[in-house]
């Protein structure tokens, strides 16, 4: 194994137990509910919860992280002496980016004279899409490949790894200024359905709109099939918030499209995710060609 630390954000929509057994430093996200502050710490009971609560009434409003928690954080990790390299969300995903970036430079300047570095560059990637490519680079580096090499491969694959999603309510997306208030009331009569995808710029972006649920779940079953490259021995992540049995219905489905496909693993959908698109979102990601423009 070399000896580099890996670091990301709670939105990478892995499991607590799994970055704790494979020694990823995370960063939270703040958030609160009911009047409360908390830290999504990737605990997926607490993420339970919370979703538990949504579906209730309860409403959460999430943070960004401040300039402070991000150079808090990296001049932790860079006091180790080790290189860093550090996978958060794209810049058009998150308004933290601008806080990443300033307390990057910061701390890249003061160990500019050191042998170790922090690398924190642009994934373009969200939510399973990050903990994709978070997993990939940890496979990197449990394999021996050096830190260089392991920002090389974070390069060539960030843009492969397709994005998509559908949500269960669209009053969510309302809530947050995403629809209107009347699109969500309309969409809500007539049982539509979005199914959205991450372009190659980073952008959540609406692919077509379908009537009902399942019909939106088959719809990326279909989308699957014309972009996946790794339909043999391919990792695929489902994320979803308070779905389970969807997401358990479209593992089997990809199983039996994909016979060859390889490990499939089902997580919750963070907090900070999930709170802007509500429970009932559906996500999925994979190894495919250049995504859609």
């Amino acid at each position: 194994m070399s000896d580099f630390i890996i670091a990301t954000v709670s939105s990478c929509d892995l499991p607590k137990e799994y970055l704790q057994e494979h020694n990823i430093e995370l960063l939270c996200y703040p958030y609160s509910i009911g009047g409360e502050d908390c830290f999504d710490d990737c605990d997926q009971d607490k993420q339970n919860a919370v979703y538990k609560r949504m579906r209730a009434g309860e409403f959460v409003d999430t943070s960004m992280i401040n300039e402070y928690a991000y150079e808090e954080f990296f001049e932790r990790l860079m006091s180790t002496g080790k290189d860093v390299l550090f996978l958060d969300m794209g810049k058009h995903m998150s308004s933290s980016h601008i806080n990443k970036e300033k307390a990057s430079d910061k701390i890249n300047e003061k160990y500019k004279d050191a042998p170790n570095r922090l690398y924190s560059d642009e994934t373009y990637s969200m939510s399973g899409g990050l903990g994709w490519i978070v997993d990939g680079a940890r496979k990197q580096r449990d394999e021996g490949k050096s830190f260089d090499e392991t920002i090389q491969w974070v390069k060539d694959n960030q843009l492969h790894v397709q994005h998509w999603f559908t949500i269960e309510d669209l009053k969510w997306l309302s809530r947050t200024g995403r629809v209107s208030n009347a699109a969500a009331m309309v969409g809500g009569m007539f049982n539509i359905k979005p199914v959205l995808f991450t372009d190659s710029d980073g952008r959540l972006t609406v692919m077509n709109k379908v009537r009902g649920r399942k019909k939106a779940l088959l719809t990326i079953l279909e989308r699957m099939k014309l972009d996946i490259d790794q339909p043999d021995g391919g990792y695929v992540i489902i994320n979803h918030a308070d779905c389970l049995e969807d997401a358990e219905f479209m593992k089997q489905k990809v199983k039996e499209t994909f016979p060859n496909i390889g490990q499939i693993d089902i997580y919750n959908l963070s907090t900070i995710i999930g709170a802007h698109c509500g429970p009932g979102l559906f996500t999925i990601f994979y190894h495919g060609t250049h995504r859609y423009k």
